[in-house]
């Protein structure tokens, strides 16, 4: 008879704490973490995981898993033109943290653009009798809110002006119903250098319309800011007056920006609006789905 087989299991293997592992394994291991829960969770553990986590390694591998068109794109940037680290006494994250947690690349960047949370991120001027949000008359397509921003009839009324921006009336006369939005695209999450690559676009979009009983007049203005505020370059839109009843429903107006050079950190969106009738109430022009997105450039 042959020998039987013990059925003794040999003694396991102690497990590996990841604070024993290699730091070229750590930083593998966290890189597979998603972005929020790798900056509230892991980077309190220790020192170690802290420093993996304010390092760039981490977030270039997890850059480096997105195999789309822009994703390749983006990589190669970020490898050509890594972030200056500089910046992180402005930011507690690091720049390429911040790009991962923000993830700015296609997504709008304007707060509260269709008025569903009142006038919560504009600044505002109010003409006439101000402005208003109401329901939309006829459905945007792909607005997060089917809601819009009424102006009114023109007055010498101005109240909670930005003194950083005095009201600039394109057409040489105040008293339009005037709004602005500030983006700031390093804070949501476009490092500099990204923004100087010439590898950048900025599209912005707006869509306004008319009341089919009173005519009313629109315009848009948006420009590019450097650090300080200063005008690098910029976008108008003045579009042809609506006349009473003529017409009812919104069009859209939209720009893409590129080759705009070095230094661009700000886009200021900028819409004036007003009816032709000077009627008590809310007739002027209708804005709603305002945009901006920031998009690599491929070709």
């Amino acid at each position: 008879m042959g020998a039987r087989l013990s059925r003794r299991r040999l003694p396991a293997d102690p497990p590996i704490a990841l604070d024993a592992l290699p730091p070229e394994l750590l930083v593998e291991v966290l890189s597979h973490v998603p972005p929020r829960a790798l900056v509230t969770r892991c980077r309190p553990v220790c020192r170690a995981w802290r420093d993996v986590v304010d390092g760039p390694t981490v977030w270039l591998l997890q850059l480096a898993r997105d195999r789309s068109a822009e994703g390749r794109a983006l990589y190669a940037v970020a490898q050509r033109c890594p972030p200056n680290s500089e910046d992180e006494e402005e930011f507690p994250l690091c720049a390429l943290a911040r790009y991962c947690l923000r993830a700015p690349l296609g997504r709008n960047l304007i707060f509260n653009s269709c008025g569903e949370q009142g006038f919560r991120g504009w600044e505002v001027e109010h003409g006439g009798n101000g402005w208003a949000v109401e329901k939309n008359l006829i459905l945007v397509p792909g607005a997060p809110s089917q809601t819009c921003f009424v102006t009114s009839f023109e007055s010498l009324i101005h109240l909670e002006c930005d003194v950083r921006f005095p009201l600039a009336d394109p057409t040489g006369s105040r008293g339009w119903c005037f709004k602005r939005q500030l983006v700031d695209l390093v804070m949501e999450g476009v490092w500099q250098e990204l923004l100087d690559s010439s590898q950048i676009e900025i599209c912005v979009a707006d869509w306004w319309g008319a009341r089919e009983n009173c005519g009313c007049i629109y315009r848009l203005r948006v420009r590019l800011l450097d650090m300080y505020e200063n005008e690098v370059v910029k976008f108008s839109a003045s579009p042809n007056p609506v006349l009473q009843w003529t017409e009812r429903g919104c069009r859209q107006v939209s720009h893409v920006f590129t080759n705009f050079g070095k230094g661009i950190r700000y886009v200021s969106f900028e819409q004036y609006g007003r009816d032709t009738r000077s009627w008590v109430g809310h007739y002027g022009a209708l804005v709603t789905h305002s945009s901006v997105r920031v998009r690599i450039r491929l070709s």
